[in-house]
């Protein structure tokens, strides 16, 4: 048994887990890591003292006796399915504190439509937002949106299953110009009976305002500019940079306001397009788990674990350090295939007024590593061998694919 306090982390899989892996275990925390996967990337780093083989079953089956086990003072979850499911559990046991939200909060930020109502009394600017109904009259409501839109799911995790038996693929975003694209889009899931909200597209770039809420108030702030994502017109980022402190205040401000009318406790990032022609805020969701641009938050100082286990199990107070705001970070893989979609496809990008500009993007790829401000999402040089299995594992899609 190690003297140091312990944490377990459930998913070791991806960036983020390795995000909290690598920030728990600079500030003293001995982190267990729970994985399906036994060649999960955080596996590796150097601060993840254990690996412990995720048992089949809902975490209710087997978290008790690991943490009974262990000695856990902490338990992280990074995907929205864990998040459900350790949410179901009480918020405590014995010393061991479940740092995940609380379900009818977790609710509120799953169900997309939920959280933009409340967004439109906080003051927050909305996009026009339609979620089609069985029996509706949905000639009249196309003729009635403003084109161009987007179609997305409001709660994924709820219809993913429904689907999946219907033989329906699942698409986080579809792109609508015209009022016959989107009547056949309807008549798409007339089968299913249910429809993917159907939004007004917001121009801009992504911008992710990050708190970390505590009885009603932020106790620490970052933000970040999106520059690119994978797939090209929207996803998971890939090149993001720090925002400037004073910068966007005011909304700054908004978004403490809807997470404070939300009623969340914890961390949570509330993501905009933000237009800077016209100075305008459109907000697209409030994400309640950790998010894809964690690693530039670490890079930068601002320590979103750890602000959750210092205040939640040692009940420190203090204001914690204020983060930089001169780094931008890459996610490398991810950011390749962009790349060579780019180049070489295009045609497959979905957004009809996504600007294509392959030279500069080129040049900005090779500029970025000599860049004294990048970072990176996986490799670092104190803690490499998480970066060497990423690439072993490429290495082995790659001649998967070729054989």
């Amino acid at each position: 048994m190690t003297d140091r306090p312990i944490a377990l982390v459930v998913g070791l899989e991806n960036a983020i887990s390795l995000t909290i892996v690598r920030e728990l275990g600079e500030h003293g925390v001995c982190v267990h890591g729970i994985a399906r996967d036994p060649l999960a990337i955080a596996a590796v780093s150097r601060h993840c003292a254990a690996v412990i083989p995720r048992p089949d079953g809902p975490a209710s089956t087997w978290l008790p006796g690991l943490i009974a086990r262990t000695g856990a003072r902490a338990v992280f979850a990074i995907s929205e399915n864990d998040l459900i499911d350790l949410a179901s559990l009480p918020p405590r046991m014995g010393d061991c504190h479940l740092l995940v939200p609380r379900p009818d909060r977790l609710e509120r930020v799953i169900d997309k439509r939920r959280t933009l109502d409340l967004a439109k009394q906080a003051g927050l600017r909305v996009p026009q937002t339609w979620q089609p109904q069985a029996g509706e009259d949905c000639a009249a409501r196309v003729a009635d949106m403003r084109y161009p839109l987007v179609a997305k799911w409001a709660n994924p995790p709820d219809i993913m299953p429904a689907l999946a038996d219907a033989g329906l693929e699942w698409l986080k975003t579809e792109y609508i110009r015209t009022p016959e694209q989107l009547m056949a889009l309807l008549d798409r899931y007339v089968p299913l009976g249910h429809w993917p909200m159907i939004q007004q597209y917001c121009r801009g770039v992504g911008l992710g305002q990050m708190l970390y809420m505590q009885d009603g108030h932020a106790t620490l702030c970052f933000q970040h500019r999106r520059l690119h994502e994978w797939p090209p017109e929207g996803g998971v980022s890939t090149l993001c940079r720090a925002e400037p402190t004073g910068d966007h205040r005011a909304q700054m401000a908004l978004s403490e306001k809807l997470l404070h009318i939300l009623d969340w406790e914890g961390q949570a990032m509330v993501e905009y397009r933000y237009d800077a022609a016209t100075g305008d805020y459109w907000l697209m969701e409030v994400n309640g788990r950790y998010w894809g641009s964690l690693p530039l938050a670490w890079h930068c100082g601002a320590h979103f674990a750890w602000e959750a286990y210092r205040r939640t199990v040692l009940g420190q107070d203090d204001p914690a350090p204020a983060p930089r705001d001169d780094l931008r970070a890459r996610y490398m893989v991810p950011e390749t295939k962009r790349l060579v979609r780019l180049l070489l496809k295009p045609g497959r990008i979905g957004d009809p007024f996504f600007r294509r500009r392959p030279v500069a993007d080129l040049l900005g790829y090779l500029l970025g590593f000599v860049d004294p401000r990048t970072r990176y999402y996986v490799f670092t040089p104190s803690d490499i061998r998480p970066w060497l299995r990423d690439m072993m594992q490429m290495v082995r899609k790659a001649v998967r694919r070729e054989s």
